[in-house]
């Protein structure tokens, strides 16, 4: 009996630590992500402004030109629409925090 309560003991510890290395390595693959996202955006220099409004990440650009919307979209986007210098691209749930990322990365201009 004793030993059976040990064995679920070992079982849920091992689930927890699985659980942990999938967690922290998604977290390193979003910064990634992010990266990538920055600089498919003509990097983080070309971004004047962003915002997140519900699944959607809406980025105000000084060049739209440069952008790299192939890349964008092989990255998961949903869709894009630009107008003038203005993208919104539809994420979906990671879009707040994508925002919080480039937040990050504005930061360590």
């Amino acid at each position: 009996m004793e030993w059976q309560y040990i064995q679920y003991i070992i079982i849920i510890v091992v689930l927890f630590i699985i659980a942990l290395a999938i967690t922290r390595s998604k977290k390193k693959d979003f910064k990634l992500e992010v990266n990538k996202l920055a600089q498919a955006l003509g990097g983080k220099d070309n971004i004047v402004d962003y915002e997140v409004n519900k699944s959607r990440f809406i980025v105000n650009l000084k060049d739209v030109e440069i952008v790299n919307k192939e890349a964008i979209q092989k990255m998961g986007a949903q869709g894009i629409v630009e107008i003038d210098n203005q993208l919104k691209i539809i994420l979906g749930d990671g879009a707040r925090q994508l925002k919080k990322y480039i937040d990050d990365l504005k930061k360590n201009k």
